[in-house]
């Protein structure tokens, strides 16, 4: 390890004075959540693929530890350095141009470092759509999102970002470059090593540059804000919206009592979309490309099959832009809203969306019995089984925080047995290094450490993310 001078000297020489930050801001040292807080030999800030390919040349040769970090929005750790202060922290930020739009092709090319709203106008501006959609697409950057195999609110009807991807440009741990920037739907030509680095958390490479697949715009909506009894509901109404409606259905999101009462208390400018009480809700989201197609007549005659059978209570449907808009307001608050009321306990889970309604019943009876020190705030993208099992701090939290360990053994344990995961859209980071090593397949898990060894043979890049460390 060369003495700090030198870096700094070293890396001046790659990618020029501006670019390496010699006194970084306190919140790149720290992750979203507040859980992790990092020290650095120095941050840099390439604005090129070259320049990046020249700054891990160097690393590997010097054994130095590389962390990449987009937009810093991750919740598992997976950006922060550790608080050794020997390692680089390398931003991706200044990679950020949109190389290429090819409408007719429907494909564009973009830098890591570009945010998932400017993606997201560069497709519009073409008159495409990239359906990604995240709560933080005005920071989020689309390296991070493609480190982390992002999901989101579209995950239902577009898949998970690993699914819109075409091609990537990576640097390696050495700083050779792997181009597969190409803009082909069909390509059989052996192994897919491109998909490796999606969700790899920049632990195999640093992705610089995506090709991203567009699809038409939607022209056409149909939202509905609608009160249901039980999560039994839910997947019997988002089967009988299948049936109506075939993959229109683009978003369908459940959300409890309790996130309604937080959120009108906690987040100005947001009402409660029905007149009566209800244990639960969905806010579902048909889309169509066709601007002519009558979505609402579809959803209305869903939702009216679904109150005759008794599977709903009552059901709002949106009649303009400004009802839309307030619904989804409501469903994209309830993350400040828990943070405003307090600590909380977070598990991002996944099942198989039968399985949900079981899982809900015992792990909320659960809960409920033997933990008093808070209450269940558990909202999701149900529609693709993704439910966010949070339980928030009734005090002051100390004492909720104290049990995380084994309420989250308990909660994991209980998905585990019901075939799910306990990782559906945040990745590992460094705060689920136990939860992958103790419910992975052995075998699986001994491939990722071999995918490792192969690619990073070194272990500068971004080390103690993903798998711990090798002793």
């Amino acid at each position: 390890m060369p003495s700090r001078a030198e870096l700094l000297r070293e890396l001046r020489l790659r990618v020029g004075d501006a670019a390496v930050l010699d006194a970084p801001p306190a919140e790149l040292l720290t992750d979203q959540r507040g859980l992790y807080q990092g020290a650095v030999a120095a941050v840099v800030a390439p604005q090129s693929t070259a320049q990046v390919a020249s700054l891990l040349a160097y690393c590997h040769e010097q054994r130095i530890s590389v962390v990449p970090q987009g937009g810093n929005t991750g919740y598992c750790g997976g950006a922060t350095p550790d608080a050794s202060g020997s390692q680089l922290l390398l931003l991706l930020s200044g990679l950020k141009a949109i190389r290429a739009v090819d409408p007719d092709n429907y494909s564009l090319t973009a830098e890591a470092g570009c945010i998932l709203a400017t993606i997201k106008q560069a497709a519009a501006a073409a008159q495409r759509y990239f359906p990604l959609a995240l709560g933080s697409e005005g920071s989020c950057q689309l390296g991070g999102n493609l480190s982390t195999n992002a999901g989101g609110l579209n995950v239902l009807r577009y898949g998970m970002t690993r699914d819109l991807v075409l091609g990537l440009e990576v640097v390696l741990a050495d700083g050779r470059v792997l181009d597969t920037l190409r803009a082909l739907r069909k390509d059989n030509t052996g192994y897919d090593i491109k998909s490796l680095f999606i969700g790899a958390e920049g632990t195999l490479g640093v992705i610089t540059a995506a090709t991203l697949k567009l699809l038409p715009q939607p022209l056409a909506s149909a939202t509905a804000f609608v009160a249901i009894p039980s999560p039994a509901q839910a997947v019997a109404l988002l089967a009988r919206l299948r049936a109506v409606s075939g993959e229109r259905v683009a978003s369908f999101e459940l959300i409890p009592r309790i996130a309604i009462e937080l959120t009108t208390r906690l987040i100005a400018g947001v009402a409660d979309p029905l007149d009566d009480s209800s244990p639960w809700y969905l806010l579902v989201e048909l889309t169509s490309s066709a601007a002519d197609e009558q979505l609402n007549a579809c959803l209305d005659q869903a939702l009216e099959a679904a109150m005759n059978a008794g599977e709903i209570s009552n059901a709002s449907v949106a009649q303009n832009e400004r009802q839309r808009s307030d619904f989804w307001r409501l469903r994209e608050s309830i993350p400040a809203a828990q943070r405003r009321a307090g600590a909380s306990l977070k598990h991002d889970v996944s099942l198989p969306i039968t399985a949900l309604p079981r899982f809900v019943a015992v792990a909320s009876a659960w809960v409920a019995q033997h933990v008093p020190e808070g209450y269940l705030v558990a909202y999701g993208h149900v529609g693709d089984g993704n439910l966010h099992f949070n339980i928030t701090a009734s005090g002051a939290g100390e004492a909720l925080l104290r049990r995380q360990a084994e309420i989250k053994r308990v909660i994991h344990d209980l998905v585990h047995e019901m075939h799910g995961s306990f990782s559906a859209e945040h990745g590992i980071g460094q705060l689920k290094l136990e939860e992958l090593e103790r419910y992975t397949d052995p075998v699986e898990l001994e491939l990722m450490r071999t995918l490792k060894q192969a690619f990073d043979p070194r272990g500068i890049l971004n080390p103690g993310k993903v798998l711990r460390n090798a002793k």
